[in-house]
Parts: structure tokens; sequence; C-alpha cells
């Protein structure tokens, strides 16, 4: 990846340089030993400072080594253009090839088609590049007596020597041919060792190239097979290559592939063998980490050291494309949802259920979205209609999904369906996979039993984080605009922090919480929020009553009963469509945060203002006609907790949600 970074030095006023002379020790804040640069480009105006040493100003250079292209299908061109650009991006001096850069064991007229493709591609880069030849790229297939040579004419005229060397700046470069085969009988292999032997001819072209390498700090070479590693190669001749590149006392490295994975031999009398795997070719498993993988090498070179590093293709970023127009894009893209249009789903008390779901999938970017909706519930629990639904959706369009579920379980315990959305932003450059989305599937709860809300045990909500509390989304209930009363029993377990005990804020709506400790009610009124505070942290492990109340003119709050602060307030609360929290604060997403750590018995919302002077709190709540929500928490069906008020609001649990005995 190619970043500048300009950094503009404007000396409006003098500070000390560094010394432009030795270097100087000094201590620093903690009586360490520094040694200061020797070298006047260091400047700053702070005084006092430590003094950081400066980047090394050796010569360097990079290139690039793409691994084999061949072998595997069409789509690996795909994975070749990529590393093209990569590469671009990357900007070295210069890419080179290990072989197999055509599909080839064909006809001529075919293996000049391939070669034109594969040549297109690669003279996109900004740099030179340099091929090596493969059995790929030489080896003929066809009908009657193969040429003299098999492809390799055609290789010389289209891409180049079959062997030869260059020199870059203090390096030079060896490109070595390893398919040469049997001259007399025209055969080419690389399954036995005598088709594996380099002739006198190339022997003789590698001592001129190392004789001519000799004065410079690094020499490289590259071919196409392996001849190092054994097995069918074993009866060559590698051993007399090692030796004069071991004579030559300069040569670093060694490059080969053919084998479609990593693999680093390690150093031989200092010459460092490696092979790469695929830039496009086949790969005999998909496992990244155990090399198995398309990458490109990029190697560093400076006078002393060279260093080699493998990069996944696709893994360069060009940070130019990070634009604003870009970023409001993806957060379009992530803000797609499934949204339910319509359902008949109802779940008796008995725990079956049955109906029908529809959703609508809406692509409000300016690319298409590739989407797979899928069920991410337990089959074994649920039965549906919906499989791995695969759509690719235009800019504006929409698609419907239809989800026909069923259930015959017990109402013990059981999982809310869900559907899990899959979706890749198909942008101009590349595919972005956006995380998954996972949208519960809502239904109706059939009529609740008279008995259902008897005091059995007496229960109430452990919150020991985000995960523990408990959502009530705005579609089970409707609170007119007006007075309104919120209040519940908490025994909170510790006071640090801003905690959301009931919420369903985001610059609207209302909330009760604990302000280290110290409970607050606040209502957003006109655009801004009313709150009013208590004046004492609530003790730990503790029963209390806190009381919100909104009478039209005032936000108050209670404390056991007792008004503690009121403060002025009308208007027009500020909607939301975000869940109400029991136990949390939400955040834009909907998702809980800031959770209130303790225990909360008995939440109660009414209409109106229930109290006016001071009061002695229930203990365990009832409902009346002004109720909104009332949850005793003492039992729960399956994942929910059912509500004890006309409004019939469904809360869900979180996945560490716990109700325990009220001590």
């Amino acid at each position: 990846m190619k970043i500048t970074r300009a950094f503009a030095l404007l000396p409006l006023f003098v500070s000390a340089w560094v010394s432009p002379t030795l270097a100087i020790a000094h201590e620093g804040a903690e009586g360490h030993t520094h040694e200061q640069s020797a070298n006047q480009s260091f400047f700053t105006t702070r005084a006092n400072a430590l003094v950081l040493p400066l980047a090394k100003e050796d010569d360097v250079f990079h290139f690039v080594v793409y691994g084999d292209r061949t072998g595997g299908v069409p789509a690996g061109l795909r994975v070749l253009e990529q590393a093209v650009v990569d590469t671009n991006l990357l900007d070295p001096d210069l890419v080179m090839t290990v072989g197999d850069l055509i599909q080839g064991y064909n006809d001529t007229p075919e293996w000049l088609q391939q070669m034109v493709e594969y040549k297109e591609i690669m003279n996109r880069l900004k740099m030179q590049w340099f091929p090596v030849a493969g059995n790929h790229d030489v080896y003929w297939r066809g009908v009657g007596k193969p040429p003299e040579g098999q492809h390799e004419s055609s290789y010389e005229k289209h891409f180049g020597p079959l062997w030869y060397t260059f020199q870059h700046k203090n390096a030079g470069f060896v490109v070595l041919y390893s398919d040469e085969g049997d001259s007399k009988t025209n055969e080419k292999g690389f399954n036995q060792g005598r088709l594996q032997t380099m002739s006198e001819e190339q022997l003789a072209f590698l001592r001129q190239a190392l004789e001519q390498h000799k004065e410079l700090d690094h020499v490289f070479v590259f071919l196409h097979h392996p001849r190092w590693i054994g097995g069918g190669y074993t009866d060559g001749n590698w051993g007399t290559v090692h030796e004069l590149l071991k004579a030559a006392g300069n040569v670093n490295a060694v490059f080969a592939g053919h084998i479609h994975h990593l693999r680093y031999d390690g150093s031989k009398d200092g010459i460092e063998y490696h092979t790469l795997a695929t830039t496009g070719g086949s790969l005999a498993a998909d496992i990244p980490d155990a090399g198995y993988l398309h990458h490109l090498n990029i190697v560093t070179v400076r006078p002393e050291t060279v260093t080699v590093a493998a990069l996944a293709i696709g893994a360069v970023i060009d940070p130019k494309e990070f634009t604003p127009e870009f970023l409001a894009e993806i957060e379009k893209a992530r803000g797609i949802r499934p949204l339910e249009m319509d359902n008949n789903l109802l779940l008796e008390m008995d725990g079956t259920a049955s109906g029908t779901a529809k959703f609508v999938i809406e692509n409000t970017t300016s690319q298409t979205i590739d989407a797979m909706a899928s069920f991410d519930s337990d089959p074994n629990e649920w039965t549906t209609s919906l499989g791995h639904d695969h759509s690719s959706i235009a800019p504006g369009e929409s698609i419907h999904i239809e989800v026909r579920l069923s259930r015959q379980g017990t109402a013990d315990e059981f999982t809310i369906p869900r559907i899990r959305l899959d979706m890749q932003y198909v942008g101009e450059t590349a595919r972005i996979n956006l995380p998954p989305v996972i949208t519960p599937i809502s239904f109706d709860v059939a009529a609740v039993p008279a008995d259902f809300f008897l005091a059995g045990e007496n229960r109430c909500l452990d919150v020991t984080g985000d995960s523990a509390a408990a959502r009530i989304d705005s579609s089970e209930f409707e609170l007119a605009d007006g007075p309104f009363t919120l209040e519940t029993w908490v025994s909170p377990s510790q006071s640090a922090g801003q905690r959301g005990l009931i919420a369903k804020t985001e610059s609207s709506e209302y909330a009760i919480f604990m302000d280290e400790g110290v409970p607050q009610f606040d209502v957003h009124l006109n655009g801004r929020y009313v709150s009013a505070k208590a004046n004492d942290v609530l003790p730990l492990n503790h029963w209390t009553h806190v009381a919100g109340v909104f009478t039209g003119n005032e936000v108050r709050i209670y404390v056991d009963g007792k008004r503690i602060d009121s403060k002025p307030g009308k208007g027009k609360r500020t909607p939301n469509r975000l869940p109400l929290f029991l136990g949390a604060d939400t955040n834009e997403s909907g998702q809980a945060t800031r959770s209130f750590l303790g225990k909360i018995d008995e939440v109660r919302m009414s209409k109106g203002a229930k109290y006016d002077g001071d009061f002695s709190p229930a203990r365990r709540f009832s409902p009346d006609d002004d109720t909104v929500l009332l949850h005793h928490f003492d039992r729960r069906f399956g994942p929910f907790l059912l509500d004890h008020s006309v409004s019939a609001a469904k809360a869900t649990l979180g996945s560490k949600s716990n109700l325990v005995p009220v001590q």
C-alpha cells in the first residue's frame, strides 16, 4: 500500500535544534540514559523532551513475486487482477513470477489466446514485470507430433527468453528454466529426474550470470520447479546448481512455485529457499494459515539485509477509497434490515406455535446488494420454510420474504425464531462483506390464564451486565404523550458510573438513571431533557422504591415514597422507536448498554401522574385502568416475561438474564 504522509515544519518560533555534531547522552524522566540523535533533521519546540532516534537511511528497494496462476478455474484470473491492483498500491520497483502463467497443455491457437489474456492483465502493472516459464507455459498437447521444444518458441516470442539475467540497483536477478526435459526425444515432464536436469548450455549461462553479478550485494534466483525438495526431482542435478550458487557467495534467496502451497526450506549455505503458493492457481485446500492461499511475496532489499513477507491477495487497502461518500454508502448498507410487514404467528401457552411472517428488504444504497436470508434458530425446535435464499437487490429495489413457521415443543424452554441476513455490498472495485444481521421473528402469545400472575415464589431480575437486561420492543406497548409514572424496586450491588435502570433514551423519550449511585428521572420535552435528581446514593444490597412522575408541568423523582426533587417541564415528549430496557440503557442501534448492576423487581408504567404527595409504596404492584406495563419478574415463559397489563407487552430476557428469589 502506498501511503504518503507530508509533515510541514513551520518554525514560527525558535526552540533547540538537536546537536549536529556528536551524539549526546541525557537522562529521561525516569533517570534512564538516552542517546540523542546527531541529525539536524529532528526538530521540536518542546523543551526537555526525549529526543527520538531517527530511522535508518540505508538504500532500499522492494520487489514482488507472484505464485502460480494456473491449474484452477477461470476465476483465478480475477485473483490475478486483484493482485495487480494490490501491487500497484504497494508500488514496488518490479514484479517477478515463478511460472505457470497460462493454463497451457493445448495447441498453439488456444495457447496464444491465453497468452494475450494473461499479458493484458499483467500489463496493467505500473512497474516492469518479468516472467518465468513453467510446465503449463511450455507443455504442448494437440493432434499429431508436438513441435520441437513444444511451446518453447511461442513462449520466447511472446514472453521472453527461457533463461536470462539483469541487474537492478545493488542486486542481480537470475531466471532459470526448469522444464528443458530431454531435447533429443522432445520429452518434458516433472516426475522423472532425468527430465529435471539443467543442460550444460543453461549451466554455462548461470556461471556467466553469477560472474557478472559478483560485485553486487545480492543475487536472487527464480525458477518454476522447487528441485531441492526431493520427490520426482531427486535424480536431477540441482546439487550442481546449488554449488554454483554457493560458490558465488552473494546469492541470498531462490524462489520457486509449482506445488501450490507455501513452503520454506530454510537457509542452506546462506541461501534461503522459498516456494510460493498461488496467485490465482488451484488450491488443494482453503487453509490460509497453513499456507494454502492466494498471495504475493514482497521482498525488501537493503545493502546488508533481505526480508521476505507473504501478503494475501486482497489484503492491500487503498485509503483513498474511504471517502465520506463511500462511508455514507456503507452506513446505509449496514442499516438494511428485514422489516416485518405482516405476521400471524401465534404461540400457545403449551409451547406450540404456527403461522407466517412476511418481511421486506429494501436496498437504500447506490450499488447492488447480494443477500442471503437463512433461518438462525435450532431446526430441531422450529420447522421453517426458509432455506438459504439468495437474492441480488438492485439499488432502490426491494425483495419480499415469506417465512412459514411451526413448533411442537414444550413451554418450559424455547428460543425466539430469527432470520439471519448475510450481505455483500457490490462496490465498483470490490465486494464488501457486511456484518450479519440477526432479526427476531415476533409473535403474539395466546390468551394468558388468569392464574399466571398469581404470586408464587417472589423473584426478581438479577442484572450482571448488558446481556442480563430485559428488552421491550416499542411495538409491544404505547405510552400516549402527556403525564405518566414510571416506578420500580431496586437493590444495587455497586454505585460507580452512569447506568440505565429503566431507559428508552437517545436524545428522546425517558429514563430512570443511576448517576454514581444517585437516581434521576429524565424526560425529553421540546428538544431537551428535564431531569429530577435525588440527593443521596442508594444503599447497596438494600431494596429501595424509585418513582419518576411527569405531571405535564413538572418532572419529579420519589425515593421510598418521598418527593426528593422536581423541575419545571412542559411540552411534548420526543418519541423514538427504540426498545425500552429494564436494567440497562439503549444505544442508537437498539442494543443494551451501560447496564445497571444489581437486582430489579416490580416495574410499572402508568398513564397520568400516579403520585402527588408523599406515599407508602406497595411492595407488589397491581394493574389498574391506567397501567401501561407491569412486570413482576416472578415467572418466565420461555425467553419472555409476560406483562400483567392490557398491553400484554412481552419483555425479552437477555442471554444471561437470571430470575432469582427476592431476599
